[in-house]
């Protein structure tokens, strides 16, 4: 008995498949360097408007163009004082001494107040993010006393500390406290939970109440956004700080930048108000310009933590 070959006879195959036509191949020949056309560089104009300082102190000139010429159109120095008016008043504060006093007195009650409401802000999320009684007395606290105005706790001031410092350092602790905590802890919320379960492998959430695993894993993790809460409580305290001192900022004759302003006002040397004014807006900037962007710059960008 014959077997049956595996094997399939050729006349059962399929006829073979037309093939593609095979691209021939070829070199080209790369172009010298010297025949590419090359970008054209930057004009020294170009580079320099590229300063964002440039541009700033363009945005500012151009305000000044503008308040010297409604102030001049509408030709009343008591309501409004032109540009050179306030810079002359300004120049003359600053060369007597008598601006730089009231600003030193400003500053200083600023420093106090502000220091010791980011100390408790960071005590106050550091308990929040190591136990579930802190986190529910963070929430409970915040939702209370951050809707509440600064400016609402100058009775209670007044009769728990009196006319002068303390009262002031009272309402800039409230000012920078709450808004400051909120960002904070938003920022170890976002925390990634890789990062988290690196410092519970290595036992940082069990030393010292848990605050070597805030310093080390969660405090450079939520830096941004910890910036971005001593920003908000920096404007926060330095306008309740003036506003304040326009109310009961002087003391046994000394006063701040606030009360600067309210004198002024009372005696009608409009000028010497807005010059108050422009200093205020000065120290902003400068606190904004040199202070936050280099700590920015610094820390968060150089880490490649913000653009």
């Amino acid at each position: 008995m014959s077997t049956l070959s595996a094997t399939p006879s050729s006349s059962s195959l399929p006829s073979a498949l037309p093939q593609p036509p095979v691209r021939p191949e070829y070199e080209r020949a790369l172009e010298p360097l010297n025949a590419v056309s090359v970008e054209r560089e930057l004009s020294w104009p170009q580079r320099l408007w590229g300063q964002g300082w440039l541009r700033k102190s363009v945005i500012l000139l151009l305000l000044a163009l503008l308040w010297e010429g409604v102030a001049r159109w509408q030709d009343n120095e008591l309501l409004l004082p032109t540009f050179l008016q306030t810079a002359r008043a300004l120049i003359d504060g600053l060369a007597s001494g008598e601006l730089l006093v009231k600003l030193r007195i400003s500053l200083a009650v600023l420093l106090q107040g502000y220091a010791i409401g980011v100390i408790a802000a960071l005590a106050l999320t550091t308990l929040a993010v190591s136990t579930r009684i802190g986190r529910d007395l963070l929430s409970t606290l915040t939702s209370m006393f951050n809707p509440l105005p600064a400016i609402a706790l100058l009775p209670l001031a007044l009769l728990w500390f009196g006319l002068g410092q303390p009262s002031l350092v009272f309402v800039l602790v409230h000012s920078v406290l709450w808004p400051l905590a909120l960002n904070t802890y938003a920022g170890f919320q976002s925390v990634p939970e890789t990062l988290r379960m690196t410092g519970r492998n290595y036992g940082l959430h069990q030393q010292w109440l848990g605050l070597r695993y805030v310093l080390q894993i969660l405090l450079p993790a939520a830096l941004p956004a910890i910036l971005s809460g001593l920003k908000i409580g920096w404007a926060f305290a330095w306008r309740t700080l003036i506003a304040a001192e326009l109310v009961f900022g002087a003391s046994s004759g000394k006063g701040g930048l606030g009360w600067y302003i309210f004198q002024n006002r009372n005696e009608l040397y409009t000028d010497k108000v807005f010059a108050g004014l422009a200093m205020v807006i000065l120290i902003g900037l400068l606190v904004e310009g040199l202070g936050f962007q280099t700590l920015e710059r610094l820390t968060v960008r150089r880490w490649g933590m913000q653009r």
